[in-house]
């Protein structure tokens, strides 16, 4: 037997621990998955086992792995998800696809919420390639549901924690429109004002005091475009990335216009920045309910009462995201599943 893969023989062999529920008697299984290729099996295991570790951590099996096949232990349900899981990962070799941790986490986050079925559709369309020229997909089905509602409607709100790609996924859409001249140009905002802080009282001029508060929307364009391009589309007037302020007594035409942050916009803003919209514009606006950050005085957050008030309006989509959606290492999902449980508990307390 290689070293390779000893790690994972001997800790079948390790005796049953306390509070491991799949380790129960009487509901421990073991199956085996094989796969066609053996060619395939580094990539689908990854250096260092590195995906069978993050699928043991976030399946709660046991797995093993011994040239082209994989022995899962755990419960059922446990067992049946990781050999589907790895049955579709096989699947996107086979295309020649590269996988990498996000499509696992991918994976087991669809697999986790019953849509695993959808998981090759996350393939299909490229909706843009970045700077590099790599191919710029949705992540998992609940981003497959929001590039769909922009696609299909005028305005959406995206709903979510942070590290559900909401500001990313939003940025790809409006330079991919760009690109196909779908729009003239990009309006990019956010509330300037949190955290207790004002305009008025931060140092510098105005492009030194929203700049630190548009950083993610600097970030995702950079990213797809380069600094140099976005740079000059910036110069060009191309794209124009400014405090929600901004907006006010402006009609944005042949625009697509997206407003992050939006849970720390008032009742006010909010409306006036919905009613900026118009022909040939496109609108999306993100936020996360949980990280509500207005100044003392404002009873509610602009994106809960417009979700209130519009979520039956047609052309207008509303999409949610949760922590099981998040695209990153599996335990800021728990973290943020942690922050949304005690919140609970505490608004019922």
């Amino acid at each position: 037997m290689s070293g390779r893969f000893s790690g994972f023989i001997s800790r079948l062999t390790l005796p049953r621990q306390k509070g491991c529920s799949y380790l129960s008697e009487g509901t421990v299984i073991e199956e085996e998955f094989t796969l066609a290729d053996p060619q395939m099996a580094v990539s689908l295991f990854g250096i260092n086992d590195a995906y069978l570790k993050l699928i043991e951590e976030g399946k709660n099996v046991i797995v093993s792995s011994f040239g082209n096949h994989v022995k899962i232990k755990g419960s059922q349900d446990g067992v049946s998800e990781t050999k589907e899981i790895f049955a579709q990962l096989a699947e996107l070799l086979k295309k020649g696809v590269t996988i990498s941790n996000a499509d696992v986490v991918s994976a087991m986050t669809m697999a986790e919420k019953g849509t695993l079925e959808y998981f090759q559709d996350l393939y299909t369309d490229t909706l843009i390639r970045d700077r590099k020229g790599r191919s710029i997909r949705v992540k998992n089905y609940s981003q497959r549901q929001y590039v769909q509602a922009v696609k299909h409607n005028d305005l959406v709100f995206g709903i979510g924690p942070a590290g559900t790609g909401k500001t990313y996924l939003a940025v790809v859409m409006a330079v991919a429109a760009l690109k196909r001249h779908e729009v003239e140009r990009l309006v990019l905002t956010r509330p300037a004002v949190e955290a207790g802080e004002s305009l008025g009282f931060l140092p510098g001029d105005l492009k030194e005091k929203v700049d630190p508060y548009l950083r993610p929307i600097y970030d995702a364009l950079n990213s797809i475009l380069g600094a140099e391009h976005t740079e000059r589309l910036i110069e060009r007037g191309v794209i124009e990335i400014a405090p929600l302020a901004y907006m006010r007594g402006r009609t944005l035409e042949n625009a697509f216009v997206i407003l992050d942050e939006a849970q720390n916009t008032t009742r006010a803003q909010m409306k006036m920045f919905l009613t900026r919209l118009g022909f040939g514009s496109k609108m999306i606006v993100n936020g996360d309910k949980t990280q509500i950050d207005l100044p003392a005085g404002h009873k509610q957050s602009g994106l809960v009462d417009a979700e209130h008030v519009l979520s039956n309006l047609a052309h207008i989509g509303f999409v949610h995201f949760d922590a099981a959606d998040v695209v990153r290492h599996p335990v800021v999902s728990e973290i943020i599943s942690a922050y949304e449980k005690n919140n609970k508990t505490e608004n019922e307390d």
